[in-house]
């Protein structure tokens, strides 16, 4: 499902001040997979999963997402694919305090165009999947913590995506709210889900098919945990 050849990115800070974040990164993963990425800080580990959510170009090399190379997109056709094949889970949820749980849902349908009235049912369904089926009303500031990814995780399903990039998803929260996200994300794991995890927590990796530690820009090396499963 993806693949990268010699992936790199390069900020220019200045003349003087050049930011190698990625050197050169081959990267394979397949469909239904659960990867984890981890390093310190600067390692590049937030960069990659940027590049690989199309949320920015790399400076050198290819990045393959099925049979398209993303690596060559316009802006356009990167919120397309953006837009339709992937869903975004952040530490900071980033859900927009004037919204209800349900129009928070909604918010990626609202930004394609598309009929919300027609996707309604859908978004009830999500919000059922997350627990959050008597909280449709309410705004973020009144949710706990848990409650507030709990919507975010809805919101990053709503288009069907193929894959799940999570950016430090349980980095907010307490270790048994924690532990309770994680088990629906590895749920959607279970249901066919491909799902990217940055994390700095060995017992959140630990969850994953595949670690990949990132050092200095490179892989610098990867455990298997388990066998990830074979895409039908």
């Amino acid at each position: 499902m993806i693949r990268t050849v010699g992936l790199e990115k390069t900020y220019v800070l200045s003349a003087e001040n050049i930011v190698r974040a990625l050197r050169g990164v081959d990267l394979e993963i397949t469909q239904g997979s659960y990867v984890a990425i981890m390093g310190p800080s600067g390692s590049g580990k937030s960069t990659i999963l940027n590049l690989l959510g199309c949320l920015d170009r790399p400076s050198a090399g290819q990045y393959f997402l099925g049979d398209q190379d993303v690596s060559r997109m316009d802006d356009d056709a990167l919120s397309e694919v953006r837009g339709r094949r992937i869903g975004f889970i952040f530490q900071s949820y980033n859900l927009i305090a004037q919204l209800t749980v349900l129009e928070n849902i909604q918010v990626p349908l609202f930004y394609q165009g598309r009929n919300l009235a027609h996707t309604h049912e859908h978004c009830l369904e999500l919000a059922n999947l997350v627990g959050l089926g008597d909280r449709l009303d309410h705004r973020p500031n009144q949710l706990s913590g848990g409650q507030q990814q709990r919507v975010a995780i809805a919101r990053s399903l709503v288009n069907d995506p193929l894959i799940i990039l999570a950016d430090e998803p349980t980095g907010n929260l307490d270790s048994r709210t924690g532990a309770e996200v994680l088990d629906l994300i590895d749920h959607l794991n279970q249901s066919g889900k491909t799902i990217i995890l940055v994390t700095h927590g060995d017992e959140v990796a630990s969850r994953a098919h595949r670690v990949i530690h990132m050092k200095d820009g490179l892989i610098d090396r990867q455990i298997v945990n388990r066998a990830a499963p074979v895409a039908a």
